[in-house]
């Protein structure tokens, strides 16, 4: 019969420090917490789509579904309820009022438009966030106003920034509290600024997405939105080259200098770099879009049991906080809203 062994009495290390004290409990590791999230730190991106008493699920973002406007001011309540500060629009435009100008965003009954009347109208305490480009609603899928060279299309820079204008106008009117362009043309934010001032609109924000990189993880959204067949070609003259950095603080100064209140950085968990980098470098209100592609990863894994999806979705959420950012566009709002509110 063989005897336990026994563990060597080990000599006592001659430590100052002991960094492990500071993690010995759980009382003792919030006192050293460096970084918190909290639901202050969140917006919640819908997606909509034309009927009543509708809900679609996105095949591909399971626990996602396109909602009629009656649905999203249901979920509107829910943010509230939630203490999620703010929403953010992304419209499923039907093809047939898709056209090579993207005439439908300037439509002051379109389904963005309407969504944030309706919600105004309920909780005018919620802020409501509305992208700004082209790409919902052009037959042809780009972000901006295109000519045609045989079967090339060239997007025009000039020409779209004209109808961004017109687009963010429509929807300031309707009550939306930030303009969040995401087309990445030259000079958007200050035209959009300069247009916004001259209605009135001074206390309007404007989130630009300066540092929107070219990204496969954008796959989920453009079938979300139904742009994803309708796209020629791809998009790699307005977002960025992932390969580039220096590039991306370039534009977030010319955004700011433009009048940009707030930046993004997207997608966001592969440039959590870019969001660090911007955050010591200007010290504005910088946000993260944790995109549709991270969060259909998360919860793939998650359904298929390889990863616990609560602890990824909360891990993923405070690297955002811990590179820099204020605050994260995440479709995991308000479930991480009831994880924060049960701790």
């Amino acid at each position: 019969m063989h005897k336990p062994s026994r563990i060597p009495a080990a000599q006592s290390l001659d430590l100052v420090q002991r960094p492990r004290r500071n993690r010995k409990a759980e009382w003792a590791r919030r006192l050293v917490s460096e970084h918190v999230l909290t639901t202050n730190d969140l917006i919640w991106p819908l997606f909509l789509i034309e009927g009543k008493n509708k809900r679609v699920p996105v095949a591909a973002m399971p626990g996602v579904d396109r909602l009629s406007v009656d649905e999203a001011v249901q979920e509107a309540e829910k943010a509230v309820k939630l203490d999620i500060p703010a929403i953010a629009f992304f419209p499923y435009t039907e093809p047939h009022l898709k056209d090579e100008h993207g005439s439908e965003a300037y439509n002051e009954g379109n389904l963005v438009c309407r969504a944030c009347r309706a919600i105004k109208k309920e909780f005018p305490g919620l802020g409501l966030v509305t992208d700004v480009a082209l790409d919902p609603y052009t037959s042809h899928g780009h972000d901006g106003l295109v000519k045609r060279h045989g079967d090339d299309l060239r997007v025009l820079n000039d020409e779209t920034v004209e109808a961004l204008v017109r687009q963010a106008l429509n929807q300031a009117r309707a009550g939306a509290d930030v303009i969040a362009p995401s087309d990445m043309m030259d000079g958007r934010v200050g035209a959009i600024r300069d247009a916004l001032d001259d209605e009135n609109f001074v206390d309007v924000q404007i989130l630009a997405y300066a540092a929107k990189y070219a990204s496969a993880f954008y796959g989920p959204f453009r079938d979300a939105l139904g742009s994803a067949g309708a796209l020629k070609g791809d998009k790699p003259t307005y977002p960025r080259d992932p390969a580039n950095s220096d590039e991306a603080l370039r534009e977030v100064e010319l955004d700011l200098d433009e009048g940009a209140d707030m930046v993004m950085v997207k997608p966001g968990m592969p440039y959590l770099d870019i969001i660090r980098r911007v955050k010591d470098e200007f010290g504005f209100p910088t946000f993260a879009y944790q995109v549709s592609g991270e969060y259909s990863m998360i919860m793939a894994a998650a359904q298929n049991g390889w990863i616990d999806g609560d602890k990824a979705m909360m891990e993923a959420l405070i690297a955002f906080k811990r590179a820099g950012a204020d605050g994260v566009l995440t479709y995991f709002a308000p479930r991480a809203a009831e994880k924060l509110k049960q701790a």
